[in-house]
């Protein structure tokens, strides 16, 4: 993990989402999830050459509807952080400002990320004024000409005014948050636009970028390929790239970090391979802190579910809109999911996750 001028974030400390994890878990978990994913759609607008949804329908497309979306809220309350993003773009929902102020009225940190299309003067103002902490803008591209490699639309030039017109918004009204940050996803193609990345994030003025993991099918798809990604294959080159984005981030006064390092809670299974040895998987908490549930109310075991492998019907463990979450939490399918983690046959969703997928 690489950090430069990385100020103190309590909502970045993995131990806030672990003090309620066992440090010997068993397999039924004990405390509620501490952190909620909240797909609120699975409808987007892009076609990204890294993202499953653009080769194959996973669900039938849908917006969560805003009572299955209050039912799981308010079976929770002790939740202390929601994201609601999943495989599709939030700011498509209608109801998203409703949904950020519904959670802050709660004190629930709040987040999610968005490509930046449809963050307009008016989506802009809804998101200050319902309350939301952090605003990850995927953009994934530092020129139109790799954009559209990546994304699959000419929507570069407009997502770069949104994002300038945005955060001078904010400066002129003096608006703290949402905080915004850039996010590039580390390919081998991409990595050598990344310091070129963090000059068009400061130019914009976003003051965070991060350098954020592939992942990708066992059957490789578009760009999400093994051979894209970086963990244990890093070439000489590839940490020239990371190093001049370093050193560029710190001349700007910007904070840079990769390889997972604002990701979902969790601990970092990079940061943790040496006391996991041959299993590395074994010092994922995700289980114990978190839930994730998709637009139509099907419970994962966590985001990285839907790059996992192909079919939900392989990792689902419970459905939001049939039964409650108390009994999706310790139920048969959670438990056993938990057991194979904790054993040397994990589940095939878990059994690289850090060891192929991570920077």
């Amino acid at each position: 993990m690489t950090h430069v001028t990385t100020a103190t974030r309590t909502d970045l400390n993995p131990r806030r989402y672990h003090e309620s994890a066992p440090a010997f878990p068993v397999a039924r978990a004990e405390q509620p999830p501490v952190c909620l994913y909240l797909e609120t759609t699975n409808r987007c607008n892009l076609l990204c050459t890294t993202c499953p949804r653009t080769y194959v329908e996973l669900e039938p497309p849908a917006d969560m509807s805003w009572e299955l979306f209050t039912s799981i809220v308010d079976q929770v309350p002790e939740a202390r952080r929601a994201v609601l993003h999943g495989v599709g773009e939030p700011m498509l929902v209608k109801n998203l400002a409703r949904m950020v102020r519904y959670l802050k009225d709660r004190g629930t940190y709040v987040l999610f990320n968005t490509n930046g299309t449809l963050l307009n003067d008016r989506n802009g103002r809804a998101m200050i004024d319902a309350g939301l902490d952090e605003l990850r803008v995927s953009l994934d591209a530092s020129t139109r000409e790799s954009y559209l490699a990546v994304r699959g639309k000419d929507y570069f030039h407009r997502i770069l005014r949104n994002v300038r017109a945005f955060r001078t918004l904010q400066e002129r009204e003096g608006h703290t948050n949402p905080r915004v940050s850039a996010w590039l996803t580390g390919l081998k193609e991409t990595l050598p636009e990344l310091p070129a990345f963090v000059r068009v994030a400061a130019d914009l003025g976003v003051k965070e970028v991060y350098l954020q993991r592939l992942v990708y099918f066992d059957e490789a798809i578009g760009h999400a390929r093994p051979d894209q990604a970086l963990y244990e294959k890093m070439s000489r080159e590839d940490a020239a790239f990371l190093a001049e984005a370093e050193a560029t981030a710190e001349s700007l006064g910007v904070t840079f970090s990769a390889s997972g390092a604002a990701s979902e809670p969790g601990m970092s299974l990079k940061r943790e391979e040496k006391g996991a040895g041959r299993s590395p998987w074994s010092m994922c908490r995700r289980p114990w802190t978190v839930m994730y549930f998709t637009a139509n109310g099907r419970a994962l075991p966590c985001c990285i579910a839907p790059f996992a492998q192909r079919g939900y019907e392989h990792y689902t463990l419970g459905d939001a809109t049939q039964s409650s979450l108390r009994d999706i939490w310790n139920g048969e399918a959670y438990t056993d999911f938990r057991k194979a983690l904790l054993s040397d046959m994990p589940p095939s969703a878990c059994a690289g996750c850090g060891m192929r997928w991570s920077l």
